[in-house]
């Protein structure tokens, strides 16, 4: 095979992708060390479930901003981010075996809200992945609940950041809701759910926490271990003690619900993400101004009626056109044709 010309790194990610390489070589230890120093000392902060381990407050909101700000960043996509994909060794760190997850009564409320919210994020990253990359994505959801670094609930996870500049799962800000699922996929996506919310284990990604499409590096992909690559899908796990059984001890929260989202904004974000101009919205009051190259009536600006000026689209009744058709002839000196089967002076007796 012929070589491929990759991007250069920069500075930055040469540094981490050297630190990641070490760490994969050296069973993570450099990674631990630099994740966890701050683990076995001090006491949560308040509002944080309990956990297996000690975990102090800023080492929560650490991990937390991994893939936040920069963090989030695409540094390379299309076929050379493939090509970089593969060159990020897969880690040597033991997998992690994960309990499995039954807290939510089967039937309640807070089940069908859960069941909801899981399988939309099933479907709708990875309806068209194996049944293996199915799982995995509800692995994700349900270790990240597990987590305090995320909010524990599931519904929590799948829409945590929809109304900030940056969301974690992306079908929740681009748009993708306002398609209707194929019934068969969805379907299918719903019964991994449910396996998934009755305790079946996905065991191929372990305690993953973070995954990505092979045809994108985000800025995190360096910074963590990577674990697993099923389907589409690359799948990652905070490094050192931040992604050991014992980290994953946070409690469900007991309650389930889907934020407010505007429909507007996702719209907005779809029509971004598909380069279709958007409409600039109407405010009552305001007046449209007119482009230099429009050649139309002063209450028609360029094919889009001004409701400013009080114009109003009006249909007329059938008798009033006919009435003022037929004026409109007579004004013009034309004659006006008569009904079929009349003539002038039908109808008067003879």
């Amino acid at each position: 095979m012929s070589e491929v010309a990759l991007p250069k790194r920069p500075a930055w990610m040469e540094e981490s992708g050297a630190a990641h390489h070490r760490m994969a070589i050296g069973g993570g230890f450099l990674a631990a060390i630099a994740l966890a120093v701050s683990f076995s000392f001090g006491t949560p902060e308040p509002g944080y479930a309990e956990t297996g381990i000690t975990m102090k407050a800023r080492e929560v909101a650490r991990l937390q901003s991994v893939d936040q700000g920069e963090g989030a960043e695409i540094v390379v996509e299309g076929e050379s981010a493939q090509e970089r994909n593969a060159l990020i060794p897969t880690s040597s760190l033991a997998r992690v075996s994960m309990g499995g997850f039954s807290g939510i009564k089967l039937g309640s409320a807070q089940y069908d809200t859960a069941l909801k919210c899981l399988t939309q994020a099933v479907y709708y990253e990875a309806a068209n992945e194996p049944l293996q990359g199915r799982r995995a994505v509800a692995q994700v959801v349900l270790n990240r609940m597990k987590h305090p670094a995320y909010p524990n609930s599931v519904c929590g996870v799948v829409y945590e950041g929809v109304n900030r500049r940056v969301c974690q799962f992306s079908f929740t800000c681009d748009g993708s809701l306002l398609r209707g699922p194929m019934a068969r996929q969805w379907a299918e996506a719903r019964e991994v759910a449910k396996a998934a919310l009755a305790g079946t284990v996905e065991p191929s990604v372990g305690s993953a926490t973070h995954y990505h499409a092979d045809y994108v590096v985000p800025r995190w992909a360096f910074t963590l271990a990577k674990i697993n690559k099923i389907g589409a899908h690359i799948f990652y796990r905070f490094p050192g003690r931040a992604g050991s059984s014992p980290a994953f001890a946070a409690h469900w929260s007991g309650r389930e619900f889907i934020p407010d989202i505007s429909e507007a904004r996702l719209r907005a974000m779809m029509a971004a993400n598909m380069d279709i101009p958007v409409e600039p919205e109407y405010v009552p009051g305001t007046t449209v101004t007119a482009h230099v190259a429009d050649r139309h009536a002063p209450t028609d600006v360029g094919g889009r009626i001004d409701t400013t000026k009080t114009w109003r689209l009006s249909i007329p009744d059938p008798v009033s056109a006919e009435g003022s058709y037929k004026a409109a002839l007579e004004q013009q000196g034309e004659a006006v044709a008569q009904p079929a089967g009349t003539a002038a002076g039908a109808g008067e007796q003879k």
